[in-house]
């Protein structure tokens, strides 16, 4: 196969940090990794040539207009975060900007990464999270729209992320993982409520392992009828996530209270939880939860992160003598 020109965004989170990882290290593609601060990108970018560390911001995108016109594959992970000025201007603007800027004649796709946040379960876009969500949830609502109406747009893949897992010495850790720990301190007290909900997650080496895969199949998301994409493993339950908790910590469960909406505002009260509109939009809308969801599995690939007990292993939650489940 012939060498790609590839633009990666956001090389230094840690999305990028897998992706950027897996591309260096298993394919001979002429990398450009666009970094804001390269001390903090921590894969060994000199381990062969053909890899550039772009030193810039989303914010000034106009000064690699150039080299965007050569770019055959864009891998867009980066994003803002807080502020929602910058929010918006990242992740709307900026982005659509750099699309833009984008050759039609050179470059044959466009990894867009978005939210699942932004989509119900048969993958339309939530209107609620237009209106409710978070600074980052509403820019990339907004960005999915505008992107939909640029000429490149049939060249789009739109990926989707559900709860995402990642992060190790060499690599900063996804919100979820940083926060593992903090919830496992309260599974004692966790194991004796049965909850309403469920959801999806995938690993930031899956990711990566989806987006090589797609980079030597541009097109391959047409046969799944679309050119967005849910990244997910099989939807798990929050009580069949406890359980399997429980089981690799060594805890019994005896019992179980459900957890019913009046005693989660019980809870709330009690611990003096800060809830804006959209956290009690999902305590309210509790599955998140997604038809077709994808993972490296479905195209053929080995899942380095499947179960919910890989979860915890993979983070360093030291395990304990399993017992049975008992309720």
């Amino acid at each position: 196969m012939t060498p790609k020109r590839i633009l990666v965004t956001g090389a230094s989170g840690c999305i990028g940090h897998y992706i950027s990882e897996a591309l260096i290290q298993e394919t001979e593609h002429e990398l450009f990794l666009l970094v804001r601060n390269p001390s903090k990108l921590q894969v060994d970018y000199n381990a062969r040539p053909g890899v550039n560390v772009l030193q810039g911001d989303m914010r000034h995108i106009d000064r690699f207009s150039d080299l965007l016109k050569t770019i055959d594959q864009a891998i867009l992970t980066a994003a803002a975060w807080g502020g929602e000025e910058e929010t918006f201007d990242v992740n709307v603007a900026k982005t659509v900007r750099l699309v833009s800027l984008l050759n039609l004649d050179v470059c044959e796709q466009v990894i867009y990464f978005s939210t699942a946040s932004i989509l119900d379960r048969e993958h339309k876009l939530l209107k609620k999270a237009g209106e409710i969500g978070t600074d980052y949830i509403r820019s990339k609502y907004n960005c999915l729209n505008r992107l939909s109406k640029l000429e490149i747009a049939p060249r789009i893949n739109t990926l989707f992320p559900t709860l995402v897992i990642g992060g190790d010495a060499n690599k900063p850790y996804s919100h979820l993982s940083a926060g593992l720990p903090d919830v496992v301190k309260w599974i004692n007290l966790i194991r004796w409520f049965k909850a309403d909900g469920s959801f999806h997650f995938i690993h930031g080496r899956d990711i990566a392992t989806i987006v090589r895969y797609l980079i030597d199949n541009p097109s391959e998301s047409d046969v799944l009828r679309s050119r967005q994409l849910v990244l997910g493993n099989q939807g798990i339950t929050v009580n069949q996530a406890v359980e399997e908790a429980c089981d690799y910590l060594g805890k019994k469960i005896y019992f179980r209270v459900p957890l019913s909406l009046w005693l989660a505002d019980f809870f709330i009260a009690v611990f003096r939880v800060q809830m804006e509109a959209w956290d009690r939009f999902c305590l309210n809308y509790r599955h998140f939860t997604y038809e077709h969801a994808v993972n490296p599995a479905t195209f053929g690939k080995p899942t380095y992160c499947p179960t919910f007990t890989d979860v915890l292993k993979i983070s360093g939650i030291r395990a304990q003598e399993n017992v049975t489940y008992s309720g």
